[in-house]
C-alpha cells in the first residue's frame, strides 16, 4: 500500500512539473513565470520605460519576485536567442523582448519551444509567420507624438509672439535613430501636431544610426541648434539631446519619460508607450488559457499611449488644456493624425498609397493604407508602416 501511495505521489509530482514546463498554467498565478529581454539597461530611457512597465504589471498581478526575470543589455543578435533559451531553461512560460532587431531570434526560439509564449515589441512578422506562440505588439504612439507636437507648436507660437524670431523662422529639429518606418511615423506625427497650431513650422531631421548613443545624440542636437532650430525633439534613447538643449537653453520635447529633473528649464512634455496594459493582458491570457492575438495595438483608451505632465515652467500658457482638447478629438475619432488634407508629398495631396505591411526582404508595397481621407496607421499590423516623406520636413542624413 505504501508503495502504491508513493507511486501516486511521484506521478502527481511529475504531472505538476510537466504542466509548469509546458505552459499549462491552470489559471493559477503561482504557475506563471515571465522572462523579459531588454536591449539596454536602466540608463536607456527606452528600456527603462519597459522595465518600469514590467515591474508595474507584475506587481498589479501579484507575481512574486521569483516569478519574473530580467535580462538586460541583450544585443540584437544571436545573444537574444541565447537569452530566450536560458529563460526557458529557467522555467519561464512567457518571454517578452523589447527591441526591433530581436525579432528573428525570438522567432527562432518560438519555433524551438512551442510550449512557451513569445511576445515581441515593435516587430512586424507575427501576422505572416503564423506561429501560435509568437506575437507582436505596439501602440498608437503616433497619437502621443502628435499631442507632443501640439505642445511644441504652442511653444513656437509663444516665442514668435515674444519677438524671439519670425513665423518664417519657426524651425524645429528632430534627432532620429534610423530611417525605419517607426521613426518616420513618429517624427511626421510630431511635425503634423506642431503644424496644426503653428502653420509656418518646418523641421529638420538627422539620424545617429543607433538607438542609444549619448555622444552622437548630443552632437546631433547641437548640429540642429546651430542650424537655427528653435526646439528639439527626438526618437533616440539617451539623455544626449535633452542635456544639449538644457545647456543651450533650447526648448525640448523628449520621449519615453520626463527629463524635468535634469532639464528643468527646457523640458516641455514627453510622450511614451505604457507597456503595462499589454504585459497584464498577455499574462492573464496565459493564466486563463486564452488566445493571444498575433498583433496587439494599444491606444489612448487602453492606457497604452500617455503623456507626462506638462512642465509649466517651460511650456506655453494653455498647453495642458490644448492637449486635452486635441486628445479628446483623437479618442472620439473626429481627428486623425495622418489626415491627407493636412500634408502633401512633393506638392501633391494623396488619395492612395500602397504600404509595406507584410514585410519581405524587398519591402514590397502590398496594402492600400489610405481610405476615408486618412492614412490608417497601425491598423493592418501593430508596428508602424507610415514611411512617406512629406513636405515641410528636411532630412539631413539618410545613411541609416
Amino acid at each position: 500500500m505504501k508503495k502504491l501511495i508513493a507511486a501516486v505521489l511521484a506521478m502527481a509530482l511529475c504531472l505538476s512539473l510537466f504542466a509548469a514546463c509546458s505552459g499549462d498554467t491552470g489559471g493559477e498565478t503561482g504557475e506563471v513565470k515571465v522572462g523579459f529581454i531588454f536591449l539596454h539597461d536602466e540608463n536607456s530611457t527606452y528600456d527603462l520605460n519597459f522595465m518600469n512597465a514590467a515591474e508595474e504589471a507584475c506587481k498589479n498581478l501579484g507575481l512574486s519576485e521569483d516569478q519574473y526575470v530580467f535580462r538586460t543589455n541583450i544585443p540584437e543578435g544571436q545573444e537574444c536567442y541565447d537569452a530566450a533559451c536560458e529563460l526557458v531553461d529557467d522555467g519561464c512560460t512567457i518571454i517578452f523582448a523589447d527591441s526591433f532587431g530581436h525579432e528573428d531570434y525570438m522567432i527562432q526560439a518560438a519555433k524551438e519551444f512551442p510550449e512557451v509564449q513569445f511576445c515581441h515589441a515593435t516587430g512586424t512578422k507575427a501576422h505572416t509567420e503564423g506561429l501560435e506562440n509568437y506575437h507582436n505588439a505596439f501602440a498608437a504612439i503616433y497619437e502621443g507624438r502628435y499631442l507632443a507636437g501640439v505642445a511644441a507648436g504652442m511653444k513656437l507660437n509663444e516665442m514668435i509672439e515674444a519677438g524671439q524670431f519670425t513665423a518664417e523662422e519657426a524651425k524645429m529639429g528632430y534627432v532620429g535613430a534610423y530611417t525605419y518606418a517607426e521613426v518616420i511615423s513618429g517624427y511626421t506625427a510630431f511635425y503634423l501636431g506642431a503644424k496644426s497650431v503653428c502653420p509656418s513650422v518646418t523641421m529638420e531631421v538627422t539620424f545617429t544610426g543607433s538607438w542609444y548613443d549619448e555622444t552622437a545624440e548630443k552632437e546631433a542636437a547641437n548640429t540642429l541648434i546651430a542650424n537655427g532650430c528653435k526646439l528639439i525633439s527626438q526618437h533616440a534613447d539617451s539623455m544626449g539631446a535633452p542635456t544639449a538643449c538644457e545647456t543651450a537653453g533650447v526648448p525640448n520635447v523628449s520621449y519615453n519619460g520626463s527629463t524635468i529633473s535634469a532639464c528643468p528649464n527646457t523640458f516641455i512634455v514627453s510622450s511614451r508607450i505604457n507597456w503595462a496594459p499589454y504585459y497584464e493582458f498577455v499574462i492573464n491570457a496565459v493564466k486563463n488559457g486564452e488566445q493571444i492575438p498575433a498583433d496587439w495595438t494599444g491606444t489612448i483608451a487602453t492606457g497604452s499611449v500617455v503623456l507626462t505632465e506638462v512642465n509649466e515652467a517651460a511650456a506655453a500658457a494653455g498647453t495642458a488644456e490644448k492637449i486635452a482638447e486635441v486628445q479628446a478629438a483623437l479618442t472620439e475619432g473626429t481627428l486623425h493624425v495622418f489626415d491627407t488634407a493636412s500634408f502633401t508629398v512633393e506638392g501633391a495631396a494623396l488619395d492612395s498609397y500602397m504600404a509595406d505591411v507584410d514585410t519581405d526582404p524587398d519591402y514590397t508595397p502590398d496594402t492600400e493604407a489610405i481610405s476615408d481621407g486618412y492614412f490608417h496607421e497601425s491598423e493592418y499590423r501593430s508596428a508602424p508602416y507610415f514611411d512617406l516623406q512629406i513636405d515641410g520636413i528636411s532630412l539631413l542624413d539618410t545613411a541609416f
